[in-house]
């Protein structure tokens, strides 16, 4: 099957950092969306996430796998992150996927990432199935790799310190040894109520299989074990990877609702013609799906449940307000910023509603309301309503506009 590989990013735990991703998808639809969380210090494009994620897609499953915050090609502060904060990142994510119309049915953690989304599930409703690679048992696991009990003391003494993990170093902080250590895995698979498969080495000499037996004694069934025999930690040999999604695929099968039922719109469409922006296409896979490319991102629309649409995106409307709600607050921010006035954070609520039902001639109405944080006078509060007016999109939306529509067959 044809996949394709997107760039994008959203928001971490932080509500600042941007977190770098990648989403690899089947052409032509989906069977369900699975979120990857790789393993400690590790990165999006490790071998293992970058191979399974592939072979997911090629067997028909979108794939988003990302950098925690501090990590790979994401923003923010390594130093500042500890386990927590990396089962928020995950929920960020899956909260990014669900925005797009794509909420995700499946978790893969490997290694702490597995302990991550182990805790992580019972926070994104979607999920229905969590499958764990070479996962420990117990976060605090990890604290072996700080280099031993000197260098602990070390950033017990000084509140952090540097520490070389595979080649690369990084800043261990108190706080993220102070978090791992309160962390009960037992307490997540008692709560998890969804299906767990695990994937384990049994010669995996960084996290040994004895931590898989604890994990499935602790879980609840459903539940299942698979051996990976002669791999590696990293499963740096392609062919266990593929080996991982091919039984993971398979076994997942099993608790999503059919090949279709529960399956996001396709993220992929036509290439924009040369001369448009915008290509909006059906596809094929829901009674009014639909799949939009603008530029180098994918979206999808649909209607509601109530309407016969499966509500796998925003509807039409809800684009439309989008588009000005993001423009005003766009706008606000560049003459913010140019003035140097403090406004704090910037939010748009936006509705839209029929002026009068029984005379279609009288049109509708866009209701918008602003919010700014930063303490603003009266002055500055009047120019930011007459800026917010003067935004690109108001401008179109209230000026005469004219619609050229050409049908080819």
């Amino acid at each position: 099957m044809s996949t394709t590989s997107e760039k994008v990013e959203f928001i971490g735990h932080d509500g600042a950092s941007r977190l770098a991703a990648r989403l690899d998808t089947p052409e032509g639809g989906a069977r369900a969306v699975a979120l990857f969380a790789h393993c400690f210090t590790c990165s999006k494009d490790i071998r293992a996430a970058s191979r399974i994620a592939g072979a997911l897609a090629a067997r028909g499953f979108a794939v988003l796998r990302f950098d925690f915050t501090g990590l790979g090609a994401s923003e923010g502060e390594f130093a500042n992150t500890n386990f927590t904060s990396n089962v928020q990142d995950l929920v960020a994510a899956a909260e990014f996927l669900g925005s797009r119309g794509q909420p995700p049915q499946i978790l893969v953690g490997h290694s702490l990432g597995g302990a991550a989304v182990l805790a992580a599930a019972g926070h994104i409703p979607s999920v229905k199935a969590v499958a764990t690679i070479g996962a420990p048992a117990d976060p605090a696991h990890v604290a072996h790799l700080v280099g031993g009990t000197d260098k602990e003391k070390a950033i017990r003494d000084h509140g952090s310190a540097e520490i070389e993990i595979a080649g690369r170093t990084f800043t261990i902080s108190s706080q993220f040894l102070d978090d791992i250590a309160v962390q009960n895995v037992a307490r997540n698979l008692a709560n998890l109520k969804r299906a767990l498969l695990i994937f384990h080495a049994p010669r995996d000499n960084v996290v040994g299989i004895d931590n898989a037996a604890a994990i499935f004694a602790a879980a609840k069934h459903p539940k299942s074990f698979v051996s990976l025999d002669d791999a590696d930690h990293l499963l740096s040999r392609s062919a266990d990877a593929t080996y991982v999604a091919d039984v993971l695929a398979a076994w997942a099968g099993r608790y999503i609702d059919g090949e279709e039922a529960t399956a996001p719109a396709p993220v992929s469409a036509p290439p924009v013609p040369e001369g448009y922006s915008v290509m909006v296409a059906e596809t094929g896979t829901g009674a009014f799906t639909q799949s939009v490319r603008a530029g180098r991102h994918l979206l999808t629309a649909d209607e509601p449940e109530r309407v016969g649409g499966n509500d796998r995106g925003p509807g039409p409307h809800a684009y439309l307000l989008a588009g000005l709600g993001a423009c005003t607050s766009m706008t606000l921010r560049m003459y913010a910023r140019r003035k140097e006035w403090d406004i704090g954070r910037i939010s748009v609520a936006l509705a839209i509603a029929v002026i009068d039902r029984d005379n279609p001639k009288a049109g509708s109405r866009i209701t918008r309301r602003i919010v700014v944080a930063g303490p603003l006078d009266a002055e500055q509060r009047e120019k930011l309503l007459e800026i917010a007016n003067k935004c690109p999109v108001h401008r179109t939306l209230s000026n005469p506009l004219e619609i050229a529509t050409e049908l080819e067959g």
